[in-house]
């Protein structure tokens, strides 16, 4: 089910993969976008996809596998196979909403060695090097390791729920959204490195939660480490999200 054969032509050695979860419905977005899928959302003239995908083809990435279903049409025939922009773009759909885990799943053929996500409807100013660097090297260590979580730093984790983690950086628990506690709260900022090896964890043809139902698989094995850094994050699928990324993206306008 693929518009677009996956290639490593563009992308740097060493350079991971990098799927991205474009398929979600955007229900929280219809008030401001109504007539095409959240990804194409315009912040300025620009598609917010075209703006995280710009952001990673300058970190090195050039290999991407666009997990979509909702309206995927228009999303295809904007961004073809990516040569326009230098890169690599090749396409999973889905026929019916499977979350974030059976999206990937579904994708599963892709995933050969070590891979990126990214959530389609957030925004992280991270350093991904970094965070594949550290992921590898937390791997290199304990043959568990299966994924590393990129975490950010909000004073009301309301919204997102938070990730508890211990010195040596291994996520020991995730709490509900609401659950309280003293502020500051690490929340996951939506960016992922994983082993391929997490997709077999995920049955086929099911509605799947990488969050809720994959995640907390790994606790057990201590297999799942945290990234806490410091950057611009912003969470593009409601009108307030939308709105702050547009003056975001104004104000770095060289």
């Amino acid at each position: 089910m693929t518009t677009a054969q996956v290639t490593d032509k563009f992308a740097p050695k060493g350079a991971p993969r990098a799927f991205i979860l474009a398929g979600g419905l955007g229900t929280r977005l219809r008030s401001v976008v109504n007539d095409r899928p959240k990804p194409l959302a315009p912040i300025g003239t620009t598609p917010f996809l075209e703006h995280q995908l710009s952001f990673l083809k300058a970190q090195q990435i050039r290999n991407f596998v666009l997990c979509v279903g909702y309206r995927h049409e228009q999303i295809e025939e904007y961004f073809g196979d990516g040569g326009r922009w230098g890169i690599s773009i090749t396409y999973s759909v889905e026929e019916r909403p499977l979350g974030t885990g059976g999206a990937l799943k579904l994708a599963q053929r892709f995933a050969q060695d070590t891979f990126l996500v990214l959530n389609g409807d957030t925004f992280f100013d991270l350093d991904i090097e970094g965070l594949v660097r550290t992921h590898r090297q937390h791997c290199s260590r304990n043959p568990n390791c299966e994924g590393t979580i990129a975490l950010t730093q909000v004073e009301d984790s309301s919204q997102y729920g938070s990730v508890v983690f211990g010195a040596d950086l291994a996520i020991t628990g995730f709490r509900e959204k609401s659950a309280g506690g003293e502020p500051p709260h690490f929340v996951s900022a939506g960016v992922y490195v994983l082993e391929p090896r997490v997709l077999d964890r995920i049955p086929s043809s099911q509605s799947v939660s990488l969050e809720r139902d994959v995640y907390p698989q790994l606790l057990g094995d201590r297999g799942l480490y945290a990234y806490p850094v410091d950057g611009f994050f912003i969470d593009i699928g409601t009108p307030e999200g939308f709105h702050r990324f547009g003056e975001y993206t104004r104000s770095i306008k060289p």
